[in-house]
């Protein structure tokens, strides 16, 4: 038997690699996104992270309607060469693809969340935004932790430049009617 000295996705292919790669090559990183051809991996999330996806999966678990699910750390196929990784995404339900599912399509993706972290500023605040409004997902949330508590920033896109607009900024309470009636007390990441 031979072994490789290094694992096949070390090596990019010409042209870069394609959004069926995720599935296809052995080995990857758990939570390994493409984004503009380029695979990128995730490092060691600081609690804080952990515990603004779960305040906000929780909350929009329990207020979604029936037609919406929520999923947290799914991938997106947003064209061939990218497919990034949201933290939280809301879906229709009609299209969950069931329990082999690795990517929803963009057009099954209602909101997407990203919670900024140390290592992927850019990223989320700058580079998936507009993947994401150019895919054409109609909401995005921002999350940033100042002083210890997540503020969420709330866009929603304009069909007609593909970017996304500043509807609000929320810091301890997300009051939201819109991709469907949403209260969630922010303060709550205190008890858990």
């Amino acid at each position: 038997m031979t072994v490789e000295p290094f694992p096949q996705w070390l090596r990019p292919p010409p042209g870069g690699f394609v959004a069926e790669d995720l599935d296809r090559l052995t080995d990857l990183p758990p939570h390994s996104e493409l984004i503009d051809g380029s695979l990128v991996f995730r490092s060691p999330q600081a609690e804080i992270h952990m515990l603004v996806i779960t305040l906000l999966e929780f909350a929009l678990r329990r207020l979604a309607p029936a037609h919406l699910r929520v999923r947290r750390e799914m991938t997106v196929t947003l064209g061939r060469d990218q497919r990034p990784e949201p933290d939280i995404v809301v879906v229709h339900a009609d299209r969950d693809g069931g329990l082999e599912l690795t990517t929803y399509q963009v057009d099954d993706v209602v909101l997407a969340v990203e919670v900024v972290s140390a290592e992927s500023r850019t990223r989320d605040r700058e580079r998936k935004p507009q993947l994401y409004a150019r895919a054409g997902i109609t909401h995005f949330w921002r999350v940033e932790n100042v002083d210890g508590r997540p503020v969420v920033y709330v866009y929603e896109l304009d069909p007609a430049t593909k970017t996304y607009t500043l509807t609000g900024i929320h810091h301890e309470r997300l009051r939201l009617s819109v991709p469907f009636d949403i209260d969630v007390d922010l303060t709550d990441i205190d008890r858990l």
